[in-house]
């Protein structure tokens, strides 16, 4: 009997061998040098492939994801992978996508205990309370909790501005773009909902001086 586990070996080799059936030098081209134009800042949840829902090959877009796509000053794994792609890869846009319906955000918003990653959520928490006054001024629960979405996707576009990394590639390219995006759920539409120039000014707290 074939398990889940078997099912996604067997699709596998389905998959390789109509790719080479369609373009025998796929994988030829594939394994080569790497030079994405996107590095893509998702969220963890399985209905939200970047690949699919943005209809690109694979070779086109730099992907992390963690849960509510959150860019978090002290999370050395994305600021890695953030550096890599604006450094080494050269990256023209870094595009932070949340999506409505976030079980994460969902999460942040309650004031449940949910063990170790009550630490994650605090990040969520913080652009809750730095937005309670919009935020529970809307009556749906449900509306609540996308307007979080989208506010929450915003301010991980700040904090990427507010990395050396992007303002030291700023400084010296003009680049990347930062894009904020909320995928529907509901529809597969992606909205836009915040968008950052290289060169764009913030609060002088977090621009340096020195680089």
């Amino acid at each position: 009997m074939m398990t889940a586990y078997d099912k996604l070996l067997l699709e596998n080799k389905a998959w390789a061998a109509e790719q080479v059936s369609t373009d025998p030098n796929f994988f030829k081209r594939l394994s080569g040098i790497q030079k994405p134009d996107f590095l893509w800042i998702g969220c963890s949840d399985s209905r939200v492939p970047a690949n699919e829902i943005t209809g690109t090959q694979p070779g086109e877009i730099f992907v992390h994801r963690n849960i509510a796509n959150m860019v978090v000053h002290t999370d050395l794994n994305l600021l890695s992978v953030l550096e890599y792609a604006v450094v080494h890869l050269k990256v023209q846009h870094v595009i932070v996508c949340g999506h409505y319906g976030c079980g994460g955000v969902k999460a942040a918003m309650t004031k449940h205990n949910f063990g170790l990653i009550n630490k994650w959520l605090r990040n969520i928490k913080d652009v809750y309370r730095f937005h309670r006054d919009e935020i529970d001024s809307i009556e749906s629960e449900e509306k609540r909790t996308d307007r979080l979405v989208e506010l929450n996707v915003q301010e991980q576009v700040m904090n990427l501005a507010k990395t050396s990394i992007i303002q030291k590639a700023w400084k010296a390219e003009e680049r990347p773009h930062l894009h904020g995006w909320v995928y529907g759920l509901n529809d597969g539409i992606i909205k836009p909902v915040f968008e950052m120039a290289p060169n764009t000014h913030i609060d002088n707290l977090y621009e340096y001086d020195d680089i």
